[in-house]
C-alpha cells in the first residue's frame, strides 16, 4: 500500500460569528508520488485547506500531517520538503528572473553548489534559460507562472501545493505547466493541485470535489465520469438561435444542465437516455427540421455539476430589463465593432500587426491567442484603452482615435482583474460607476437598485469589494459595466479562476444581452468557453492566423486520426502550424 502523503483527519476551521465552517470535519488522504486536483465552487473552502496545509492557518479542530510532520509545530522540518504557490505568487515585478531566483534560494537556505545546480536544472525545466535577465514584470503570464513554480522548487520538496497556477494561462502555457508538474510527480513529488477548470482535473491521478468546506466526491476521474454514461447529448443540425435553444432547453425537468459547443448545443440528462427517442422532442424545443440528437462524452465537468444539483439554468434576469438594442441608421449593422489593419508599435517592437475584421450587432466574438501575443494590445485599441500606432478602431462607426469619449459612452468594459475599487463598498461602487456615465438622481437610483436585484447584491452591500467571493466580484463588475445600457460590451477574460456554474451563470446573461442585440467581444484562455462565440480570431506574432466559427476552426485542423478535435486541439494545432511559417517582415 501507498503510504499517504498528506493526511487530514477531522479538519475544521471556523472564522467566527455567524458565518459556516469554512472547512468543515474533513477527512482525506493523498497518496505519495500522485497529482491530485482539489477541485469546487468558489467558496468551498480549497484555498483554506491549501493555507492550513501550508502552515498558514491554524486549524480550528482536527488535525493535519504533511510527511507525518504537523505543519505548525514542525514547520522548521517542513520548510525543505513542502513547497507552497498561492493564487497570488509573490514575484517580485521589478526584479529579473534570476534575481527572484536568488532572492527565494536565501530564502529557503539553499547555498552553494547545490544552489548553482538548482538554478540550471530549473532554467531547463521551465526553458526561462534565455530570459533571466528579463524583469518579472515583462513576462507573459504564462512564463510567470513558469518562474512561481521554479522558485517554489528550490530545495527540491517532496510534497507541492498549488492553488489555480493555471488561472490567467494560455492552453499551451497550461499544457507545458503540466506537463513539468507530471514529471515532477514521476520523480515522486507529491501534488495537490487546485483549480477551476474540470479538463485540467481530468488529467490529475485523484481528484478531491469539495463544497462548503467538505468534500462531496473523490476518487479517479475516469470513476467520476463512468456514471454519466447515457446523461450526456448534443443536438445538432440547428435551425434558428443556439442560444435561444439552449435557454427552452433549460427550462425542461430532464435537463440538468447545458452549453454552447460550436454550432452544436451540449446538454446533461437528469436520467440516462438508451437511444434518441429517450431524449426530450426535439420538435417541442423548436429545433428545426434537420435537428438531430447525438450521444456526447461525458466529462469531469458534467459530474461536478450534477453532484452539484444542476446547473443555474438559462434564463437571465439582466436581459429581460435591457432594452433592444437600437442602431443609429448610420451604422452598419455588419459592422458594429471594426479593425482596419490594426497595428500598434512599441518602439521596434510590432505588439499587434495589420489586423482586421468585422463584428456584427448581437454577435459574441472571441479574440484567443497565448499569452504575449498581441491578442489584449488589440482588444485594448477596440476598446479604447490603446492608441493604434497605424490603422483604425472603429466601433458603431466612430474612430476610437479620434473620438474617444462619443465611443466610451455606448460601450461596456470589464476588466480581467475586474475594474472594481477595492476599498468601495458594493454600494459605493454601483454608485460610482453609474455616475461615470452620467446616471444621476432617481434614474440612478432605480438602475442601481435593479442590478442589485438581477444580481443578488443584497445582503453584500456594505461588504468592501476586496473581501467578496470571487463569484460576487464578477457579478459586480459585470453589473457595473452594463449600468448605462451599453451597445457593445467588452470582456476581458472575464470567468477567469471562476468555477463551471459560475462560469454558466455569467453566460447565460452574456447570450442573453446578445439575443437583445447587444454585440459582444471577449477574450478568454478557457477554451470550452470560446465554443459559446459567433466566430473567433486567433492572434499570434501580433497577427491574425484565423478567423471563423468555432466548428470551422476545429474542422481546419481535423484529421484521418483526430476526426473530432476539440477546441484546445485546434488553437495549439493552428499555432504549431503557424510557427512552421517564416516570420514576415515587420
Amino acid at each position: 500500500m501507498i503510504q499517504a502523503a498528506i493526511e487530514v483527519v477531522d479538519l475544521v476551521k471556523s472564522f467566527g460569528g455567524a458565518a459556516p465552517n469554512a472547512i468543515d470535519a474533513l477527512t482525506t488522504e493523498v497518496a505519495a508520488g500522485s497529482i491530485t486536483g482539489l477541485v469546487g465552487p468558489d467558496g468551498a473552502g480549497k484555498t483554506t485547506l491549501l493555507r492550513i496545509l501550508a502552515g498558514l492557518l491554524t486549524p480550528s479542530s482536527g488535525r493535519v500531517r504533511l510527511l507525518g510532520l504537523d505543519p505548525l509545530s514542525d514547520a522548521g522540518a517542513l520548510r525543505e520538503q513542502v513547497g507552497y504557490m498561492p493564487q497570488k505568487f509573490g514575484l517580485y515585478e521589478d526584479l529579473t528572473v534570476q534575481e527572484n531566483l536568488d532572492l527565494y534560494a536565501d530564502l529557503r537556505g539553499v547555498t552553494g553548489a547545490a544552489r548553482r545546480d538548482a538554478f540550471v536544472r530549473l532554467l531547463r525545466f521551465t526553458d526561462l534559460g534565455a530570459f533571466t535577465a528579463r524583469p518579472a514584470g515583462k513576462l507573459s503570464g504564462g512564463m510567470k507562472q513558469k518562474l512561481g513554480l521554479a522558485c517554489t522548487l528550490l530545495g527540491q520538496p517532496r510534497v507541492l501545493l498549488l492553488d489555480e497556477p493555471g488561472v490567467g494561462v494560455d492552453p499551451i502555457s497550461r499544457r507545458e505547466l503540466w506537463k513539468m508538474v507530471r514529471e515532477l510527480a514521476q520523480g515522486g513529488m507529491t501534488v495537490l493541485w487546485s483549480t477551476a477548470y474540470l479538463d485540467e482535473a481530468e488529467l490529475c491521478d485523484d481528484v478531491r470535489l469539495m463544497n462548503q468546506g467538505r468534500f462531496i466526491a473523490s476518487g479517479p476521474p475516469r470513476t467520476l465520469i463512468e456514471g454519466l454514461q447515457g446523461r450526456c447529448w448534443q443536438i445538432a443540425g440547428i435551425d434558428g438561435s443556439r442560444r435561444a435553444l439552449l435557454r427552452r432547453a433549460l427550462r425542461l425537468p430532464q435537463v440538468m444542465d447545458g452549453a454552447l459547443q460550436g454550432e452544436a448545443v451540449r446538454l446533461l440528462l437528469r436520467e440516462p437516455a438508451a437511444a434518441a427517442s429517450e431524449c426530450p422532442d426535439l420538435a417541442a424545443l423548436e429545433a428545426g427540421a434537420r435537428a438531430q440528437w447525438r450521444p456526447a462524452q461525458p466529462r469531469l465537468e458534467d459530474a461536478f455539476i450534477s453532484l452539484l444539483g444542476g446547473g443555474p439554468g438559462g434564463d437571465s434576469a439582466l436581459a429581460g430589463v435591457v432594452p433592444e438594442v437600437e442602431l443609429p441608421s448610420s451604422v452598419d449593422p455588419a459592422a458594429v465593432i471594426e479593425a482596419r489593419s490594426l497595428t500598434k508599435r512599441f518602439g521596434d517592437f510590432y505588439a499587434t500587426q495589420d489586423v482586421s475584421f468585422r463584428v456584427r450587432r448581437g454577435e459574441i466574438f472571441g479574440l484567443l491567442g497565448p499569452n504575449g501575443a498581441g491578442k489584449s494590445t488589440t482588444f485594448k485599441m477596440e476598446c479604447g484603452l490603446l492608441k493604434p500606432s497605424a490603422g483604425q478602431a472603429l466601433v458603431l462607426g466612430i474612430d476610437l482615435k479620434t473620438s474617444p469619449m462619443q465611443a466610451r459612452q455606448r460601450l461596456g468594459y470589464m476588466a480581467q482583474k475586474f475594474s472594481l475599487y477595492k476599498q468601495l463598498t458594493v454600494r459605493q461602487n454601483l454608485v460610482f460607476f453609474s455616475g461615470i456615465y452620467g446616471i444621476e438622481g432617481a434614474v440612478q437610483q432605480a438602475r442601481i437598485a435593479q442590478m442589485v436585484e438581477v444580481f443578488g447584491l443584497a445582503p453584500h452591500l456594505d461588504e468592501v469589494s476586496d473581501l467578496l467571493p470571487l463569484g460576487f466580484k464578477q457579478r459586480l463588475a459585470l453589473a457595473c459595466a452594463v449600468m448605462h445600457e451599453p451597445q457593445l460590451l467588452f470582456l476581458d477574460e472575464p470567468t477567469s479562476g471562476v468555477d463551471p456554474v459560475t462560469r454558466r451563470e455569467f453566460w447565460s446573461h452574456i447570450n442573453g444581452l446578445a439575443d437583445r442585440g447587444v454585440t459582444v467581444m471577449v477574450t478568454t484562455h478557457f477554451m470550452d468557453e470560446a465554443e459559446y462565440c459567433d466566430r473567433m480570431a486567433l492572434i499570434y506574432r501580433g497577427r491574425m492566423i484565423a478567423l471563423g466559427t468555432p466548428d470551422a476552426l476545429k474542422a481546419s485542423v481535423a484529421t484521418a486520426e483526430r476526426p473530432d478535435p476539440t477546441m484546445e486541439d485546434a488553437f495549439i494545432e493552428l499555432i504549431v502550424r503557424a510557427d512552421a511559417l517564416p516570420r514576415l517582415a515587420a
